[in-house]
């Protein structure tokens, strides 16, 4: 039973609360879209998953690039941009800006910029509308593997990537109300 007066329990100074359970925590897990398969997202910490010069270690982007840097631009912009705007859309833009200016690099500077400030990452080696203007392919490069390093799959696009990160979960369809017989 319980004291049934106040001086009988034990006074304050012997009172220790108990220790606390011991945290069985895990840090959160992301789909990948394999059943079964998760990621846990790696914390930022400002740098670039590959260098600016490391064309080489994806060769067929490379080449893509070095030949029409205006298909990679589209893509990696569409994943930037989160899909509010269609990769063809980002390519056309890019390609007419760069054939009647020059300056397509100023147009995909930006989208450079946007990813940085996405994924945490520092604007190294120097400032980002120098490093397209100086080295526009190997920059488009680099966008491309950061965006691969961070799970995904450039070439089926902003949509693409968020259905297969819901596992292609959709809503069932949609029978006509009412019993029928």
């Amino acid at each position: 039973m319980y004291p049934s007066h106040p001086q009988d329990y034990p006074p304050q100074s012997y009172y220790q609360p108990p220790a606390p359970p011991e945290s069985n925590y895990q840090p959160p897990q992301y789909a990948t879209g394999i059943p079964g398969q998760y990621v846990v997202p790696q914390p930022i910490n400002g740098k670039w998953s590959s260098s600016l010069c490391a064309c080489c270690s994806d060769v067929p982007n490379c080449c893509l690039t070095c030949w029409c840097p205006c298909i990679t631009f589209g893509q990696i912009a569409e994943i930037v941009d989160k899909g509010n705007t269609s990769c063809g859309v980002h390519g056309a833009l890019y390609a007419i800006i760069a054939a009647f200016t020059c300056c397509g690099c100023l147009y995909s500077c930006i989208f450079r910029s946007k990813m940085r400030s996405q994924y945490g990452l520092h604007e190294t080696p120097c400032n980002d509308c120098l490093v397209h203007v100086c080295c526009e392919p190997c920059a488009l490069c680099q966008e491309y593997r950061e965006l691969k390093h961070n799970g995904f799959d450039i070439s089926i696009g902003w949509q693409g990537n968020m259905e297969r990160q819901n596992y292609g979960v959709q809503m069932p369809p949609m029978t006509p109300g009412g019993m029928y017989r």
